[in-house]
C-alpha cells in the first residue's frame, strides 16, 4: 500500500519507523513549514522533517490547502498524527482509502488537541489509542481499532505519549491489512463523549489552594509542556515533579517549609514535596540543588 504520513510532532516517529521497515511504501512525509524556536528564534525543521532527511524520505511542507491536496495525490492512504491542520472533505477524499488519524485516547472520550494532558489532569488511570478514518468534524470518524493503556501513577504526559506512540505504531499492521481486505470501520459510540481542548499557559499556573492530589495531577499533565508553574519572589518557577515525601505539619497554601534538603509546600489539605523544578532562565534541577542558591527563609511562599 502506498502511504503518506502527515505529522509534525515526534510522537509520529515510531509509526514512521514501522512503515519504513514494513511491506508498505512510504512515498512521502508531509509536515509543517520550518519555524523559529528557542530564545534565539533560530529557524528549525520539525522533528518529522529531521527524521525524513535522515532516512532519505521525500518531504513536503505545504502551506495552502491546494498545496496540501497535491501532496496527497497518488496515495492509497494518508496517516495523520499530530499534524495540526484541518483537512477539508475534498482533500480527505483524495487518497484511495481516505485518511487515518492516530488519536491518543479511547474515543469518543477526549476529542481534541490535548487528550493525554486532559486525561492526566482528570486523574484517569486508563487511556489508550484510537485509529479512525478522518471526517470533517473533530475526531468523530469511524474507528478501525482501539487499544487500552494503563497509566502509571507517577507518569507525566511526555512518558504516556511516548508509550502510546509505540502502541499506535504497532496497531497499523492490523489496520492497513483490514483496509486492504475491505473491512469497514465502526461508528463511534454516542455516549461517553468528552473534549480535550488545547492547554493555555495560564491554565498551567498552580493554585496552591487546591488539593494535593489535583496539584500532583496538574504537574504530571503539564510536564513538559507547557509546564506547571508558580512564582517565587516575582520569578517564574516550573514544578517538574512531585516527590513521595510527607510531613505531619499543616502549612498554609503556597508556604514553603524546608527540612534538610527537601522542600514541602502547603496545599488545601496536606503539604506536597517538590522534588524537581526549573528556575527562571535555568535548566531542570533537583530541588536540593535549587536550595543551595535560593536560601529560603522562614515564611517564604510560592504564589
Amino acid at each position: 500500500m502506498r502511504v503518506v504520513v502527515a505529522a509534525t510532532a515526534e510522537v509520529a516517529i515510531p509509526t514512521l519507523e514501522w512503515l519504513k521497515e514494513s511491506e508498505h511504501d512510504l512515498i512521502r512525509v508531509i509536515t509543517t513549514p520550518d519555524s523559529r524556536v528557542g530564545r534565539g528564534k533560530i529557524l528549525a525543521q520539525s522533528p518529522i522533517a529531521q527524521w525524513a532527511d535522515k532516512n532519505h524520505i521525500p518531504i513536503e511542507k505545504p502551506i495552502t490547502s491546494a498545496e496540501i491536496a497535491t501532496t496527497f495525490e497518488n496515495a492509497d492512504v494518508v496517516i495523520a498524527i499530530a499534524y495540526g491542520k484541518i483537512l477539508s472533505a475534498e482533500i480527505l477524499s483524495i487518497p484511495t482509502y481516505g485518511c487515518l488519524n492516530l488519536h491518543f485516547s479511547l474515543l469518543p472520550a477526549y476529542r481534541g488537541a490535548a487528550p493525554v494532558q486532559r486525561a492526566l489532569l482528570n486523574g484517569e488511570s486508563v487511556t489508550g489509542i484510537s485509529i479512525f478514518r478522518i471526517d470533517e468534524n473533530l475526531d468523530t470518524g469511524p474507528i478501525y481499532i482501539q487499544k487500552k493503556y494503563e497509566i502509571n501513577a507517577n507518569a507525566n504526559s511526555a512518558e504516556v505519549l511516548r508509550d502510546l506512540s509505540y502502541l499506535g505504531a504497532e496497531s497499523f499492521f492490523q489496520v492497513l491489512n483490514d483496509i486492504a481486505n475491505g473491512l469497514q470501520p465502526k461508528e463511534q459510540e454516542t455516549t461517553g463523549i468528552s473534549l480535550a481542548p488545547k492547554i493555555s499557559k495560564e491554565e498551567a499556573r498552580i493554585s496552591w489552594d487546591k488539593s494535593s492530589g489535583s496539584l500532583a495531577n496538574l504537574v504530571r499533565a503539564f510536564t513538559p509542556n507547557p509546564g506547571a508553574w508558580t512564582t517565587h519572589k516575582g520569578s517564574v518557577i516550573k514544578i517538574v515533579e512531585i516527590g513521595s515525601g510527607s510531613i505531619q505539619e499543616k502549612l498554609a497554601p503556597g508556604f514553603i517549609h524546608v527540612i534538610g534538603k527537601k522542600i514541602f509546600v502547603g496545599t488545601a489539605d496536606e503539604p506536597v514535596e517538590i522534588s524537581k523544578l526549573v528556575p527562571a532562565g535555568k535548566k531542570e534541577m533537583l530541588s536540593a540543588d535549587w536550595l543551595n542558591g535560593a536560601r529560603i527563609a522562614p515564611g517564604e511562599f510560592f504564589e
